[in-house]
């Protein structure tokens, strides 16, 4: 082989090494970026239940949320306490209540076939809130038109209303 030919070899060799370095860093910070928006969120609605007689918290606190048409699925987060001195069963149930800004053609069932995560049940002991708050997240096809659609999420505890959470706007960009 000529000394062109090996020069050549370790220059490509030493280019795959950093290109493989930079790659895995740039995956590793992504991945820490994710789990410090998760502890922060968590801290967050932990701050809010600080507060003397709160049975939910909600974050974010605006209740307003800015989605792109396609991008991965994003939301808001809450959290429960049981106030009483008993373990409750608790469920959810996340809905639209207002589409008018959508046009004639896109429907509340529309709105509603966007969510993940939109319904379902824990159980709580006396006093106890979520360790992990629900994440409520959001699909937003293609096809749906720019435009605010009003969410609202009833909250019951073993069977009647315990809290709502009224007002959760989503505008569609």
């Amino acid at each position: 082989m000529s000394v062109g030919t090996m020069v050549t070899i370790v220059l490509l060799m030493i280019v795959l090494v950093l290109g493989i370095f930079f790659i895995q860093k740039i995956f590793g910070a992504g991945t820490d970026a994710i789990d410090t928006i998760d502890n922060e969120v968590q801290s967050q609605i932990q701050k809010l239940f600080a507060e003397e007689g709160r049975k939910v918290a909600v974050y974010p606190t605006s209740r307003e949320i800015t989605l792109k048409k396609g991008d991965d699925p994003a939301g808001f987060a809450f959290s429960v306490r049981n106030t009483d001195v008993e373990e409750s069963s608790f469920s959810y149930n996340t809905y639209s209540t207002d589409v008018s800004t959508c046009g004639s053609t896109f429907s509340e069932a529309n709105a509603n076939n966007m969510l993940l995560a939109g319904t379902g049940s824990f159980n709580l002991g006396p006093g106890n809130s979520l360790d992990i708050p629900i994440l409520v997240r959001f699909v937003v096809p293609e096809s749906t038109p720019p435009c605010t659609i009003v969410y609202q999420v009833d909250i019951e505890k073993d069977g009647g209303s315990y809290s709502t959470i009224p007002g959760i706007a989503v505008t569609i960009k």
